[in-house]
């Protein structure tokens, strides 16, 4: 496995300053998200920054929110095909407002993927449905494990849908094990931060260093590796602190931090 740098981490941070300092680091990958990519100039622009500083893409994040529509997602999957991101993650959405019909809103995603995927099929993207943690069900993704995550992508043959096994939103998932061996070749995205307690009353920003919570990271990798994903790992953190953190210091810190993930030395 090589270390990616997904740029949420690194919030503050232009895509050029952020990829300036992976290649200081020796950092190889990195995961854009979209808004950085427009800043950039947009995709073309951004994608002759990175193969400058000779970065690969991990992915791209992120389409999704399926309860808004598809043709969102469908400039994703352009931009993601300009960048060569062979992956785009997928958040896929919450409940419509007013809505309180969850089998419905989990239909929706089905058939909004069933949808997208000859239009990335031809543009040489995979789709990769990332779970979240139960507590984001209601307002950004109702599939919340990742065995909700392969009922789906499992309609579809492994080049074309894939999952993202972030280590913040399925650590806690008692048939974890199991699902990471299902999943095999259709690991897509392995995604890493760390569980941190108190949550703070933003929740999507309780996410840590590896090293700072509560996951056991190289029990995850075990399995990841053991399910056969030779990928590259992506770190990304949600967490005001990190985020208010000079980026070259946030960096420094992940670079540091690798050994953790694998627990092995680098």
């Amino acid at each position: 496995m090589k270390l990616s740098l997904n740029t949420a981490t690194v919030k503050k941070a232009s895509l050029a300053e952020a990829a300036k300092l992976c290649a200081d680091n020796g950092i190889e990958g990195i995961g854009p998200w979209r808004d950085v990519v427009e800043q950039a100039g947009g995709a073309a622009e951004a994608k002759k920054l990175l193969d400058a500083h000779g970065l690969t893409v991990t992915s791209l994040c992120r389409g999704g929110f399926f309860h808004l529509g598809i043709e969102d997602t469908k400039k994703a999957i352009d931009e993601a095909s300009t960048l060569d991101a062979k992956e785009l993650i997928l958040v896929v959405g919450g409940m419509p407002y007013g809505s309180k019909d969850l089998g419905k809103a989990r239909q929706n995603v089905r058939d909004s993927i069933e949808q997208l995927v000859p239009f990335a099929r031809e543009r040489n993207v995979r789709l990769a449905i990332e779970p979240l943690h139960p507590m984001f069900c209601a307002d950004r993704a109702v599939v919340s494990t990742l065995g909700q995550a392969l009922d789906i992508a499992e309609l579809f043959t492994p080049s074309e849908v894939g999952v993202v096994v972030d280590t913040y939103h399925v650590w806690w998932d008692p048939e974890l094990e199991k699902q990471i061996a299902r999943a095999g070749e259709r690991i897509a995205s392995y995604q890493v931060c760390d569980w941190v307690v108190p949550l703070p009353a933003d929740m999507l920003l309780g996410r840590g260093h590896v090293g700072d919570g509560h996951i056991d990271f190289p029990y995850l990798t075990s399995l990841v590796k053991a399910a056969g994903y030779t990928g590259f790992t992506e770190v990304e953190i949600f967490n005001q602190v990190v985020w208010d953190t000079p980026a070259a210091e946030t960096i420094a810190t992940v670079r540091n931090r690798w050994n953790l993930v694998t627990g092995l030395d680098d």
